[in-house]
């Protein structure tokens, strides 16, 4: 949804809800530089900001967007859901097949490697 289909109260709100997280971070900033026990205000701003990005969700799921996005989320955990996933036999079988193959190429390519350098080391006599 672009910005300009947005409803004009959440626009209107949007500067100084941004203003107001700005003072409050800005203002546990200042009381966790005058503190001592700093490890315990971390804790506190921790929790404030999980409260604020809560807040913030909150507001944005009141949008279309939002109930879109969580649509979105909704129907790829059904798909997931649906996916067959491979037994453990089958992932084991199929990673040592890839395992082998990749050996046998790496020993075709040394070959070719070594049979060029041969051919370029008769060519030139270097």
């Amino acid at each position: 949804m672009p910005i300009n289909d947005m409803p004009l109260n959440l626009l209107a709100a949007a500067p100084e809800f941004i203003l107001a997280a700005g003072a409050l971070a800005l203002l546990m900033l200042g009381v966790f530089r005058q503190t001592e026990d700093g490890a315990k205000l971390v804790h506190w701003l921790t929790v404030a900001l999980l409260c604020l990005a809560g807040i913030v969700a909150f507001i944005l799921y009141q949008t279309a967007l939002g109930k879109r996005t969580v649509a979105f989320f909704r129907d790829a955990r059904t798909e997931v859901r649906k996916v067959v996933w491979p037994s453990r036999a089958e992932t084991t079988q199929t990673t040592l097949t890839v395992i082998v193959i990749v050996f046998i190429v790496g020993i075709f390519l040394w070959l070719l490697d070594s049979l060029l350098s041969m051919l370029f080391k008769l060519i030139t006599g270097i």
